[in-house]
């Protein structure tokens, strides 16, 4: 028995690390793609790239390793039944439930993995990375460049005629408020970061507040601090126990909690299906487990889309509860049957 399980947890991991380091890279592409865009933004070395990269890690393991461990389980039974492999070993008495025994503990692992990870590692890294790019945005230098429109300063609209050596020249700013237009000119500005609040300076300059009336203030100087900052700042994660108890008062809370769950144990209670999908007698049938295990993801997703919408806590209980049973009907009626 020892040397079976050996061998068909060998045969479990060579085909998932085939599959994991793929679909990991290309969510790694796509989130770097995603990461540097954000230098149009914001000046930012190669360290504090790979820093953000490192924080979206957790969220690219969460949303492949359970899909990627599903394929990989039916892919790996599937090529068993190919091989004839399945059939030798119901012969030896090893019947379908059997062989769900010898996954159960490693797949029981993943979802714990998977719960631990999305629960405690998704939200925190999101968190220190939401942090780390508004701090990057509030204290340092800002990255407007000349003759270019839509450049921000906090609330403000920046646009400037030239630069050199981080000194700014013909400053334009502008902003709308509800009740009030505020539009200021100035000969040039600099940018100071001072105790995490970054401080933005204009000289010789003119400032006008547009309401009913319009009033103009003439300044030598004028010093604008990025509101926005101590808010960003401060905002952080605790721990996960404070993080999920707001769910009450958080509809978006409850729905993230609820995606989070289901997807974490998706490994352990499509267990059944697995079976379903790779047990076949290669003389009779045909290897689907691809095209099944694309389908069965694709329902297993859409009815968490369309229950989250409405009942998030309650989809919990719904979907495991429907998804087994349905498994567990297709594994009696067409592989128990049988084997």
């Amino acid at each position: 028995m020892s040397k079976l399980k050996n061998y068909l947890y060998f045969q479990l991991s060579s085909s998932f690390f085939q599959i994991f380091f793929v679909l990991f890279a290309i969510a790694s592409i796509i989130y770097l793609v995603r990461i540097a865009s954000l230098t149009s933004i914001i000046q930012m070395t190669g360290v504090e790239l790979f820093m953000l990269y490192l924080y979206a890690t957790p969220n690219i393991i969460f949303y492949t390793l359970p899909i990627v461990f599903f394929v990989s389980l039916a892919i790996t039974i599937s090529r068993l039944s190919s091989e004839y492999e399945t059939i030798v070993i119901t012969s030896f008495g090893l019947n379908p439930y059997r062989i769900i025994k010898i996954f159960f503990p490693i797949t029981l692992i993943v979802s714990i993995t998977l719960l631990i990870i999305s629960l405690g590692l998704v939200p925190k890294a999101k968190d220190l990375s939401r942090v780390f790019i508004e701090k990057k945005k509030n204290e340092a230098k800002l990255n407007i460049q000349a003759s270019q429109n839509g450049q921000k300063f906090g609330n403000w609209l920046v646009y400037i005629q030239g630069k050199k050596d981080e000194v700014f020249y013909d400053v334009t700013m502008f902003k709308k408020d509800q009740n009030s237009k505020e539009f200021i000119t100035s000969d040039k500005a600099d940018s100071i970061s001072d105790n995490s609040e970054f401080l933005f300076t204009l000289y010789n300059g003119k400032a006008f507040i547009i309401k009913d009336a319009i009033d103009q203030i003439n300044f030598e100087k004028l010093t604008l601090l990025n509101s926005n900052s101590q808010k960003a700042i401060q905002d952080t994660f605790t721990n996960p126990i404070d993080y999920w108890s707001n769910m009450k008062e958080n509809e978006k809370l409850k729905k993230d909690f609820a995606l989070f769950a289901l997807i974490s144990i998706f490994p352990i209670i499509s267990m059944f299906l697995v079976i379903y999908i790779g047990y076949f007698n290669p003389r009779y049938g045909k290897n689907n487990a691809s095209l099944f295990s694309a389908v069965s993801i694709t329902i297993f997703i859409v009815s968490i889309v369309l229950l989250n919408k409405y009942i998030p806590i309650a989809s919990i209980i719904i979907i495991p509860l429907v998804w087994i049973i349905v498994s567990y009907v297709l594994l009696r009626k067409y592989v128990l049957g049988r084997y």
